[in-house]
């Protein structure tokens, strides 16, 4: 007698494992912050993950993706300076700002570079943003593109932010209905609304086509790597790809403790130390080797009144998972963890 066949087999699923670092991704266009944070989650087989601000799905290039112990510093990038590079359509207006809205107006283009250097410049420095109806921004709970997708406008408050830089990277005399700009800006900031503005300015309004974050903070894209070519890496690669729990700190300066005073940090306590103050600061132990240099990162702090006060600690154990093998042993054994 012949019995039913046996359904395929699928081989196991490999388990989660703790991670601890930096991602720093290339996000495609198309995918949501949450979409390219789950898929690269799973490739990594990382227990505990989260992304550092939404990167609208319109836009493409840097989103820093924190593991583990690195998540605790994910709001350092939350609040740290962008860079973008737009493409600006003019001449053309469509609701939500960018490329995939209805156009609502079309007016000529009638400008030169100096109309258009002028128009830049008005929107350098503190400048205030009423929040796009197109946006993350919570209302009630709701995101607003939940309304707007519904048809419903929301009363929105304007926001000052800050535009650091504003360059033209390309626009010519013959194209006049493009032009691309390059943007440095405080967190918050919208780019959609800015290219809407600078078309107002203009007098013949513009939208959204293309965007690309390419800096946070002190990472840069061209660090970055695409989610096809992570999955295409053997685990060896990909693991070399992480960046240590700190990288999202490495503008602040630095503090290296002895091992006592690591010790003590780690609990909570407040050390006293002839420093002056700082808002943040990066604490580590003493180098392994006994160098001049820093040795397993703990934290981060803020110094006031000559007292180092702890703000975001690792625990003894990630403490301990990023310590390499050749510094796991006695020399590590020196910071009471």
């Amino acid at each position: 007698m012949t019995g039913s066949p046996s359904p395929r087999m699928r081989p196991p699923r490999l388990p989660r494992r703790a991670l601890h670092g930096v991602l720093l991704l290339d996000k495609p266009h198309g995918w949501t912050s949450n979409d390219a944070l789950q898929k690269a989650k799973g490739i990594l087989r990382a227990e505990k993950a989260g992304h550092t601000g939404t990167l609208d799905p319109l836009a493409t290039g840097l989103l820093p993706l924190c593991f583990g112990a690195a998540t605790k510093f994910s709001q350092v990038s939350l609040d740290a300076d962008k860079t973008y590079r737009a493409t600006l359509q003019l001449g053309q207006t469509r609701a939500g700002g960018d490329l995939e809205g209805e156009v609502l107006l079309e007016r000529p283009v009638r400008c030169d570079r100096a109309a258009v250097q002028a128009a830049c410049a008005r929107f350098q420095g503190v400048i205030s943003q009423l929040p796009p109806m197109h946006s993350a921004l919570k209302h009630q709970g709701k995101a607003l593109y939940e309304y707007a997708r519904a048809g419903q406008v929301v009363e929105r408050e304007p926001r000052q932010v800050t535009i650091h830089r504003l360059d033209i990277l390309a626009w010519h005399p013959d194209r006049q209905d493009v032009l691309e700009i390059e943007v440095v800006c405080s967190k918050g900031t919208y780019i959609r609304t800015l290219a809407e503005d600078i078309g107002e300015a203009l007098g013949c309004g513009a939208h959204l086509t293309a965007l690309r974050r390419t800096a946070s903070g002190p990472v840069h894209v061209q660090a970055a790597i695409t989610l096809e070519a992570l999955a295409a890496m053997d685990e060896a690669e990909r693991l070399r790809h992480l960046l240590p729990p700190d990288a999202l700190l490495a503008a602040w300066p630095a503090l290296t403790l002895s091992a006592d005073d690591a010790g003590r940090f780690l609990s909570g306590l407040r050390r006293r130390l002839a420093h002056p103050d700082a808002s943040a600061v990066r604490v580590y132990g003493p180098a392994p080797d006994g160098g001049d240099g820093p040795g397993l990162f703990l934290g981060s702090a803020h110094i006031t009144a000559g007292e180092l006060i702890a703000d975001r600690l690792l625990s003894p154990l990630e403490v301990q998972s990023l310590a390499p093998v050749s510094v796991s042993g006695p020399e590590l054994a020196t910071i009471p963890l």
